[in-house]
């Protein structure tokens, strides 16, 4: 697939960047929005409280490596999985 508008055809939601507050249990962390903070899961990146990632759907798909985002908004490619 391949996608040309910036919300998914899916689902036509975006990938929002969001700052790991606390790991919980169950692959679970709270998460700062920047408008209030919620749960997301984190089960398929590996991640620290300070990291930012990109959530979708509640799920946290991508880590961002540092200084990539900027007033919430994240430019060229995100990370994944640390080494």
């Amino acid at each position: 697939m391949n996608c040309r508008d910036e919300t998914c055809v899916t689902c036509s939601d975006e990938a929002v960047a969001v700052t790991v507050v606390r790991l919980l249990d169950a692959g679970l962390a709270l998460a700062d929005t920047g408008r209030g903070r919620e749960v997301v899961s984190v089960a398929l990146v590996d991640v620290r409280p300070g990291d930012v990632v990109l959530v979708h759907a509640k799920e946290a798909i991508a880590v961002v490596p540092n200084g990539v985002v900027s007033g919430g908004v994240v430019s060229g490619e995100p990370g994944g999985r640390r080494s």
